[in-house]
């Protein structure tokens, strides 16, 4: 069994700062890519940012230079650091992770539960 926890949601005011958490745990053989997606009320669920197992980067146009995606291999987490944040980030954040679980032996995509953030303006 393979879980994703995210964890640092919050509310904010306008300007400042958070730090997501997602923490992959259970029986897991290798973990590839990770991300951040969002989903807004009334809209689709987009992709925020991504990081390879080799540590590349990639972000959506809008929180680039204010959002910082990274990752502890060792611990099996990830984590977004949110700063300038204003309304327009106001969403559920969800982790998906690519892991290869001890189980099955074949690689498929994993989802958090979503961590609620709330910017204040």
């Amino acid at each position: 069994q393979v879980q994703l926890v995210e964890s640092g949601g919050g509310l904010v005011q306008a300007g400042g700062s958070l730090r997501l958490s997602c923490a992959a745990s259970g029986s897991i053989f290798s973990i590839y890519g990770m991300d951040w997606y969002r989903q807004a009320p009334g809209k689709q669920r987009e992709l925020v940012a991504g990081i390879t197992s080799g540590g590349s980067t990639s972000y959506l146009y809008s929180v680039k230079g204010r959002f910082t995606i990274s990752r502890d291999n060792a611990k099996n987490t990830m984590y977004l650091q949110m700063n300038s944040l204003n309304s327009e980030d106001t969403a559920v954040y969800y982790c998906k992770a690519d892991i290869i679980s001890r189980a099955t032996m074949t690689l498929r995509d994993y989802w958090g539960q979503g961590t609620q953030v709330t910017v204040s303006s």
